[in-house]
């Protein structure tokens, strides 16, 4: 269970944090671990963002093959659409950093109790406590 709850941390090849035995929550130390672990995800994903322009740029070609073109707008479609993705992850991302530097990181939008160092580990965009998230599913389950 616990491999599985720093799995997200181990994607950016960071060590899961390991805090003092009377460590603050959200202690300085702490912040600046998610500060360099939502920078360094924020840097592969802009980096993505310059493949797909490139990639794009120099695959473009007006193939005389109708069946040729649709796989290539296809193939595109897909690409912008992943990218779409990952530019709203983004601006998660930016909100994560302005929580950090008004340090409100951390803490759960809805009722205000700690997140949790694990799960920040695994879904460092996260704003609701585990128990809100579950709610919040719940919730939209029930709408339909």
């Amino acid at each position: 269970m616990a491999e599985a709850s720093t799995r997200g941390a181990k994607a950016f090849g960071f060590e899961p944090y390991e805090a003092g035995k009377d460590e603050e929550y959200m202690s300085p130390e702490q912040e600046a671990h998610f500060r360099k672990l939502l920078m360094e995800w924020k840097r592969q994903l802009m980096e993505e963002v310059d493949r797909t322009v490139h990639h794009m740029q120099d695959e473009a070609t007006n193939f005389p093959d109708p069946n040729d073109r649709a796989t290539q707008e296809s193939e595109f479609s897909l690409e912008l659409r992943t990218r779409d993705r990952e530019r709203k992850l983004i601006k998660k991302i930016d909100e994560a950093l302005e929580r950090l530097d008004e340090h409100e990181y951390g803490y759960c939008e809805a009722c205000g109790v700690e997140i949790g160092i694990r799960r920040l580990e695994a879904r460092p965009t996260a704003t609701l406590c585990i128990d809100c998230k579950t709610l919040d599913e719940i919730r939209e389950k029930q709408r339909g």
